[in-house]
């Protein structure tokens, strides 16, 4: 089992700033994926940014340029920093963790960008 624990997220202004981290514990297996997925009001959950970890990454169209995801392997965290912030980037953004087949979540960070 992995345990995923996510912290950061808020209420900011449109074009500013938020930085999201993950920190994973349990059954960590070296090689791995770690990322962040969103999910707006009504629509389904979608991939915002994956890196492994060989620290290759992978961004959705709508944040590069925007969005910078990093992981630390030694301390199994992942996070995301998250600059020019738009409201069509509110949500709730889980963390994922993926390895041999198995997919875990965190419970989820609310962000609301905001007037």
């Amino acid at each position: 089992q992995v345990q995923l624990v996510e912290s950061g997220g808020g209420l900011v202004q449109p074009g500013g700033s938020l930085r999201l981290s993950c920190a994973a514990s349990g059954s960590i297996f070296s090689h791995n994926v770690m990322g962040w997925y969103r999910q707006a009001a009504g629509k389904q959950r979608e991939l915002v940014a994956v890196i492994n970890s060989g620290f290759g990454t992978n961004y959705a169209d709508s944040v590069k340029g925007r969005f910078t995801i990093s992981r630390d392997n030694a301390k199994n965290t992942v996070s995301l920093q998250m600059n020019s912030l738009k409201p069509e980037d509110t949500g709730v953004y889980y963390c994922h963790y993926f390895e041999n087949g198995k997919l875990y979540w965190g419970q989820g960070t609310q962000v609301t960008v905001s007037s």
